[in-house]
């Protein structure tokens, strides 16, 4: 398992928002079951989806608009790397690098690793109150209503997935 207590510890000492907030430990637990169940579909790689979970928001400055959180977080997933995820190759550390600069930005990407990253996040939504789009998601598998209302309704009730970090969320 490449999410380990130890690099939870590292990203939750730099957090600088609410941890228990709409872009913390709770949503990185939904983006990393989203993730999980669209990349047995897509065929993404399962390693950088999990890391994209808790980089994505780790270098928030506030809960609204931070237009470069992205970029920060993968800075941070940089620093972090040698003493957390070393046996991570480089090719996969770039679509995690990638998928972190630009899943505010972009509207999709050729890989399809990054492609289901974005939509890992954008399927949880609804935790500020919005629903997602089938047209702004990127797989075909994120655009099934059976996915969109699953993600959703987890979303709006706040649940706390049963992962690795879902159980992170009870011992902090």
């Amino acid at each position: 398992m490449l999410i380990t207590s130890e690099l939870i510890t590292a990203i939750k000492g730099q957090f600088r928002i609410n941890w228990s907030g709409i872009h913390g430990i709770s949503h990185w637990a939904r983006v990393f079951d989203n993730g999980m169940k669209l990349s047995k579909q897509t065929g993404a790689n399962q390693k950088v989806i999990q890391l994209f979970s808790v980089f994505h928001d780790s270098r928030r400055h506030n809960e609204h608009l931070d237009p470069k959180h992205g970029p920060r977080g993968a800075e941070l997933a940089t620093q972090l790397r040698e003493n957390h995820f070393p046996l991570l190759t480089d090719e996969e550390f770039d679509l995690l690098h990638q998928a972190c600069c630009l899943h505010t930005k972009a509207a999709t990407h050729d890989n399809i690793t990054v492609q289901t990253c974005f939509d890992a996040d954008r399927l949880d939504l609804g935790r500020v109150g919005k629903v997602p789009k089938a047209k702004y998601l990127c797989t075909d598998a994120a655009k099934l209503q059976e996915m969109i209302a699953w993600a959703h309704q987890r979303s709006i009730d706040g649940a706390v997935p049963d992962n690795v970090l879902g159980m992170i969320v009870f011992q902090m």
